[in-house]
This record gives C-alpha cells, structure tokens and sequence, in this order.
C-alpha cells in the first residue's frame, strides 16, 4: 500500500473513540470529519482528532454532499459509526419494544452517507440488544439496505476483553466492503489476542460470537489497568500516579501523558451509602439483609480486582446503579479509573463536566477493541478494485 493516508469520516462520533483506536493502530488512516449532536462529547473529539473537522449538529440537518462540502472531503476511503441505539440497549429491561423510538432508525441516515459518498468499506458499531430488535427485523433491514447499495455485509459479536480490554464489554461489529463482482466477498474478522473464562452475557446465535477461551494471552484484568493509580477515599483526588508502570497495559496507556494525571478523583458518597459500600461484595447479595431494598444485583457491589471489568456504564460513580466500586478502595471508581478500563489513553482529552465526561467515558466503544480493526479495513483498502462495478 502506498504512504498516501487514507481518509476516515466518523459519524455518530460521540468522543471520536471508535475512528481515535483505528488511527492509533495504524497511522495511514486519518480522520478527516465527524459529526454528533452532543456539544461537549464533540469537543472531545475535536480535541483528540485537531486535523478532523468536528461538526456538532443534528445529521438529520446534513445530507452526505453537504458534509462532504463541509469536511473539505469529496471522497473517503472508510466511514465508522454507531448510530444511537437507545430503543433496544440490552440494559433496558424494555429492549426491542420501542421500535418506534426514531433513534432506532438513524442507520438509515449511515445508509444514505455510504451510498452517496462511496467507502470502499465501513465499520458500524452498536449494542448486542440490535440482533433480537423486533424479532431480528431491524438487523435484517439494515443488512438488505446494504446490499441494495452495492456492499456486502458481515456481522459478530466481539467481547472487549479477548482483545485485549480489561473489561468484559460486548458490541455488535458490521463490516461492509463495497461490492467489486458478482460474487460475495468473505469478509474477516479480527482474531481474538486473550482468552478469560469469566461469565459473559453472550448471545443465542453463536457462529456470530466470537470466543478465545483456551489459548492466547491472559487476559488484562481490573488490577493489571489501575495498580499504578494512587488509592483515594472518598471525594479524595491526586493529579499524581502512585508509582511507575507495572505492565505493558499500563505503559502503553501513559505514554505521552501530561505529567499532572487527571480526573482522578473519587465522588464523596453519603454516611449512608460509605456504611453500604464498606459490606459490598461481589454482588448485592453479600450485603446483610435490609441494608438496600432496591436495585439490580450487579448494584452495590465491588468489581473483582483479578479479572475483567464488567461492563462500564454512564453510572460508574453512582453504586446504586451500577457495580462501580473498586476492588480495594471503599469508594466508586473515578473518572480515569473507568477511563483506563476502557482503554482510553492518559493523554487522551475528555471535555466538559463531570456528568458530560462520565456519559462520555460510559458510552464510548474502547479504543484498543476499536483498533483490532484497522488492519481488516486496511486490507480491504488494499484490495480496492481499480474499477467499481455497477
């Protein structure tokens, strides 16, 4: 391939994490624009990606011409996303019933950016609860959309943690590769690099879940990501790391970090809920009867120090809605712990308050999962065909 960079459009870009893993895998992909309706989570992206331009606005309002336009990019080589999906997230106990929710149908608009501008691939990312939607329906249509506009389509379900994330997160993964015969292309997958043997939820169409099990490396656990970040109480905060890295994990993510650590800071939680926190277990069962009398049982509880995270939420400082709390420390976790389990650099710059950077932080698809995928996508730009094919 030659050095020319290859130019990424983000939409739905939220932090820019999805297109900041590719292009932090491999240099010759470049993000040249992005778009999402939040304010401060498109100053972090614009933040992280300074040669991109970073548009915050509806995309409703845009057609894929006028972004084009407004990019100062009349052609791209990938386009990434994840249209929202709130109407069936699989921690919504009301998933695929609401259907009707519009945000269901934003792919529609990723549809309509892929055939107007012409990728030679995409890479569409989402929740799991996005293979049962209606029975299946929705994914069906999302696939046939593709495939009347030129582009064959194929779809897992990856786990973080196999990738080396240490958290057990798991996304539904669309490639789609710009139809160049009559023949469908196969289309690869990335290989699983860990294996962990923790409980996952999984899902029932298994040749579409992707499993390392048995061989590959141990998986980065909980601890291996935040051994060298200082031990807070809570509403305690250091701007300092409590020693030098211990592990690969933990170099990788401080390199080119500023030398004051931010956002390590532990919310101050109530009498009430320190005394909650000082029983909490592995989960809301290991706490004396009548102490809580509502939540999930993952709530109220601690997250294991020796293996993957479970999954990070939007709540992660809040243990009455999530398992936030560290494994050691009787507090939740803070900002750049969550940040660090979803492999999120130190120096990577998160904008706004501290409830706009939870949201961010909770909400982004974890850079290095993310970055499994640059080489299938740079594999599929190096095998461009010279002419499209109607």
């Amino acid at each position: 391939m030659s050095d020319k960079k290859l130019k990424v459009l983000d939409l739905f870009c939220g932090t820019g994490a999805l297109s900041y893993g590719l292009t932090q895998s491999n240099p010759s992909l470049q993000v040249v624009g992005g778009i999402d309706l939040n304010k401060s989570a498109s100053k972090t992206a614009a933040k992280n990606h300074p040669d991109a331009k970073v548009i915050c606005d509806d995309i409703n309002n845009f057609t894929a011409t006028q972004m084009a336009d407004k990019i100062g990019a009349s052609q791209v080589d990938i386009i990434v996303g994840g249209p929202p999906c709130q109407g069936f997230s699989s921690i919504r106990p009301t998933r695929g019933q609401g259907l009707e929710d519009p945000r269901n149908f934003l792919y529609k608009k990723f549809v309509d950016y892929v055939a107007t501008l012409r990728p030679t691939a995409f890479l569409l990312e989402n929740v799991v609860g996005i293979i049962g939607a209606n029975g299946g329906e929705l994914l069906n249509s999302i696939i046939l959309s593709f495939h009347n506009i030129g582009y064959d389509v194929d779809w897992r379900i990856l786990n973080a943690a196999n990738y080396g994330v240490p958290q057990k997160r798991e996304r539904f993964f669309m490639i789609g590769k710009k139809r160049s015969s009559a023949r469908t292309s196969i289309i690869r997958f990335p290989t699983p690099t860990h294996s962990f043997s923790g409980r996952v939820i999984g899902t029932k169409v298994k040749a579409k879940y992707i499993q390392h099990p048995n061989d590959g490396l141990p998986a980065v656990t909980l601890w291996d990501a935040l051994s060298d970040l200082s031990s807070l109480k809570s509403g305690q905060k250091s701007d300092m790391y409590a020693h030098a890295p211990r592990n690969s994990y933990q170099i990788v993510r401080r390199a080119g970090a500023p030398e004051k650590l931010l956002l390590h800071q532990a919310a101050n939680h109530s009498p009430k809920m320190l005394e909650v926190i000082k029983h909490a277990g592995h989960s809301k069962s290991c706490l004396p009867e009548g102490m809580v009398s509502s939540g999930y049982s993952s709530c109220y509880s601690r997250l294991e120090k020796d293996e993957p995270s479970t999954t990070i939420t939007v709540k992660f400082t809040s243990p009455a809605s999530s398992k936030c709390i560290h494994p050691i420390d009787d507090r939740a976790i803070t900002p750049r712990e969550a940040a660090r389990i979803q492999s999120f650099d130190d120096s990577f710059v998160f904008c706004g308050s501290k409830t706009d950077i939870a949201s961010q932080i909770g909400n982004a698809v974890p850079p290095v999962l993310s970055g499994a995928f640059s080489e299938i996508l740079s594999e599929i730009l190096a095998s461009k065909p010279a002419v499209e094919e109607a």
